[in-house]
């Protein structure tokens, strides 16, 4: 039912359809602006995943909102990642106490806050120290000392282990 070539015009059209300019578009669809270019001023037709994709947001443009990465909001930025799939965008801003999330999965035991859509800064806190070893480990100081870390403080410990943990395929890619 789907189409396996698109022209360069179409390309062009849902460019126009979606407000993306071409590095946009290229960003999201993982290629490059000259690719972008190229498609959309050769008058070959273009093949491959790229058709089925372009289609698909073609026919359903909110996809486009639902997985773009928005622009920080605040000086800290996790990522909460299975694998390589993004989960859970926060956006932290520890001097106003303040957490933004957007999360890119409909499925709650993915999320990084599970139900909670609006967190506080308080389920952040929880969150980090859920992704850690217990406070109350025993010989926790050994650990300690093994990552270098002068005493328990859940964001460092995900500093230097990425909050993964033995049982399951979550991490945590922090960008400042």
């Amino acid at each position: 039912a789907i189409e396996k070539k698109i022209t360069g015009k179409d390309i062009k059209l849902f460019r126009a359809k979606s407000g993306m300019t071409q590095k946009e578009l290229a960003d999201f669809i993982n290629v490059s602006k000259k690719t972008v270019e190229r498609w959309e001023s050769d008058s070959k037709e273009v093949t491959g995943p790229v058709v089925t994709l372009l289609r698909i947001l073609f026919e359903k443009p909110s996809l486009i909102e639902y997985y773009d990465i928005p622009e920080k909001k605040y000086p800290l930025r996790l990522f909460y990642m299975k694998g390589k799939k993004y989960c859970t965008l926060i956006d932290v801003d520890d001097v106003r106490r303040i957490v933004s999330i957007k999360n890119f999965t409909d499925d709650p035991h993915d999320r990084a806050f599970g139900n909670i859509e609006r967190p506080e800064y308080k389920d952040y806190k929880d969150f980090l120290e859920s992704r850690c070893f217990p406070k109350s480990r025993d010989k926790m100081k050994l650990i300690l000392r093994e990552l270098n870390l002068p005493f328990y403080d859940p964001f460092m410990i995900i500093q230097k282990t990425e909050g993964r943990m033995a049982d399951d395929d979550f991490h945590i890619v922090i960008e400042r």
